[in-house]
């Protein structure tokens, strides 16, 4: 008799990759065998995207020929600008992305080809074209124009720029920088392996990608970050413990806690709770950060669970200004990097994603005729 099934393919390898790995016991994510410790904070997310899509941490000349590369891919594609706004005014931010990033495929030069070159090509426009995306939907829903990027600044100034209408300090880049890096790949989540399963069928990058974002959008994937910040804004500061107990007495689930493999504290989280903290002290009101440290202490000694990445990476957000409903775009800007490499991969040495099934349903059925049903 067949083993039963695992649920939702819990521990199941479903792929081998070279991109990113974890180590659940000891809190532990690599990229391309390089401790998340040890990037954060010292690589830029363009070098980290270099490293994802092809192989290595670039030197100063590769780290200027991919920055061009950037730069060209950022320009958006006629049927992008000529629907953006309609679009804008029609659909939420998630479903908006969808759309859009589908829309670009039919100005991609490459988007015939599953070609290794071509595949590496989409990859940086892609990586470009996502943050300019959210920026330019943000600014269509409001009725504004939104400022132009500046092809000597990174992705993260520039989108900082675009989306909240002021210069971003130095400090402030740098940190969002540092979320890009921490978010950019995670190995098979439920995202990753959409776009592997898509990938597999030697369908075409931007297909993958676009199957990942409908992943994303599930709020059992992508949103979790969102739901932190609204949690801490309908809580009143000086009752966040009392609060945080009621909804777990009331079997309430606390967003941002637990992990479907770190069995310890997410080592991005370590990152995003530093970070929250220095926004917090800069912007002059930490109270977010406060309650937030808080909400961590009750549920640990509650319910022994340690906050993931989508815990502190909300107040960082709110901190530098970011809409609360642009978060899961954010994840997807930096996410895009990891999605294209896991495509590049998955093309390089396919195999069609096929798995079993257990059939649980009614058997031995005779056909009866419809007048007699």
């Amino acid at each position: 008799m067949a083993d039963k099934p695992t649920k939702g393919l819990a521990d199941v390898v479903a792929a081998s990759t070279a991109l990113s790995d974890i180590d659940g016991k000891a809190g532990l994510l690599f990229y391309r065998g390089y401790d998340i410790h040890d990037l954060a904070g010292r690589t830029t997310f363009e070098e980290t995207a270099h490293l994802l899509q092809h192989g290595t941490l670039p030197n100063r000349d590769q780290l200027a020929d991919y920055g061009a590369e950037l730069v060209r891919g950022r320009a958006l594609g006629s049927l992008v600008e000529q629907n953006v706004v309609e679009i804008a005014e029609k659909q939420e931010p998630m479903e908006a992305l969808r759309t859009l990033l589908s829309l670009t495929s039919a100005d991609d030069p490459d988007k015939d080809s599953n070609a290794a070159d071509a595949n590496l090509r989409k990859a940086a426009r892609l990586t470009a074209l996502q943050p300019i995306l959210v920026a330019r939907f943000h600014a269509a829903r409001r009725g504004v124009e939104a400022p132009e990027p500046d092809p000597d600044k990174s992705i993260a100034a520039n989108f900082l720029r675009q989306i909240t209408g002021k210069e971003p300090t130095p400090r402030e880049v740098e940190i969002f920088d540092e979320c890009l890096v921490l978010h950019a790949d995670h190995t098979m989540n439920a995202s990753t392996f959409a776009a592997r399963v898509c990938a597999a069928t030697l369908s075409d990058m931007h297909s993958a990608v676009v199957a990942a974002i409908g992943t994303l959008k599930g709020p059992l994937h992508g949103g979790a970050n969102e739901q932190v910040m609204r949690t801490l804004e309908m809580i009143d500061p000086a009752g966040v413990a009392d609060a945080v107990r009621a909804k777990l007495a009331g079997g309430e689930k606390i967003m941002g806690f637990g992990h479907r493999v770190y069995k310890t504290e997410d080592p991005r989280a370590t990152h995003l709770r530093r970070l929250s903290e220095e926004l917090g002290e800069a912007s002059g009101d930490d109270t977010y950060y406060r309650m937030s440290k808080e909400m961590e202490e009750v549920v640990f000694a509650e319910k022994g669970l340690y906050p993931n990445v989508d815990f502190y990476a909300a107040t960082v957000y709110h901190f530098l200004g970011i809409p609360t409903d642009l978060f899961t775009p954010v994840f997807s800007v930096s996410r895009m990097a990891g999605w294209t490499a896991h495509v590049i991969e998955q093309h390089a040495d396919n195999r069609l994603i096929r798995p079993d099934s257990e059939y649980i349903g009614a058997r031995e059925q005779k056909w009866v005729h419809i007048d007699e049903r």
